[in-house]
């Protein structure tokens, strides 16, 4: 049997890997995140107990964190050397250009991916951190944890909020109807005959998690999902 050398991990191909795996992370934990999001069409108590079973992780929901944190900065530093390297094969600029891609989001992916972190960067210092606002940090629920059903409610009452929110989330979405199924080409999982199905369902997947994150800041401002009052 012919042995099949390694790629390595810091050539061209062994980056494309990289970067489509922590792609697949990612795109993982934003279906996970929003399922868990969702519960709090449920009501307080089901969200809050799902805020409850995450923090007795414990450490073990620091190691997730770490690992997401380092998927993270493997996928956006992979795409910066890849983008460096493509331009300096290509010192100079085309007369008319001419992209080969045929959808926005294709052509967009730096720019999205850029603008998807921003706006991750902000969310976690909003409601997870808990720093942009300081009302939000102290908000006991009646078992003694926090009070993430509150904390969601009153942060997307803020119309600025909301629609910083609705914006990062287009740009998360925008990145992976694309993202999804490049990740899957790169990785040998696909070929030219299911290439155009895979997109077709990496762009309607993308669509499915856009309405369902923003259903939540969009119920919370149409009084769909209301604070909760304590007796």
């Amino acid at each position: 049997m012919e042995k099949i050398d390694p790629v390595p991990l810091f050539s061209s191909i062994g980056k494309k890997v990289l970067m489509a795996v922590t792609g697949l992370i990612l795109f993982g934990f934003v279906v996970g995140h929003l399922l868990g999001n969702l519960q709090i069409f449920a009501g307080p108590d089901a969200i809050n107990g799902y805020a409850r079973k995450l923090r007795h992780l414990g450490p073990g929901l620091w190691l997730i964190r770490a690992f997401l944190l380092l998927s993270v900065g493997a996928h956006i530093w992979t795409s910066i050397s890849l983008a460096r390297e493509n331009a300096a094969a290509r010192p100079i600029r085309y007369r008319r250009f001419r992209p080969a891609e045929t959808t926005l989001a294709a052509r967009a992916m730096m720019g999205s991916g850029v603008l998807a972190l921003a706006y991750l960067l902000y969310h976690l210092l909003h409601f997870t951190v808990r720093v942009t606002d300081p009302e939000l940090a102290h908000l006991p629920d009646p078992l003694g944890g926090h009070d993430v059903y509150t904390m969601m409610v009153r942060g997307f009452q803020h119309r600025f909020v909301s629609l910083a929110y609705l914006i990062g989330v287009g740009m998360v979405c925008a990145h992976l109807s694309h993202g999804a199924a490049s990740a899957f080409q790169t990785l040998g999982l696909s070929n030219e005959r299911t290439l155009a199905g895979l997109e077709v369902a990496s762009r309607l997947i993308a669509w499915l998690i856009f309405i369902g994150y923003a259903s939540i800041p969009l119920a919370v401002l149409f009084g769909c999902i209301e604070p909760r009052t304590f007796r």
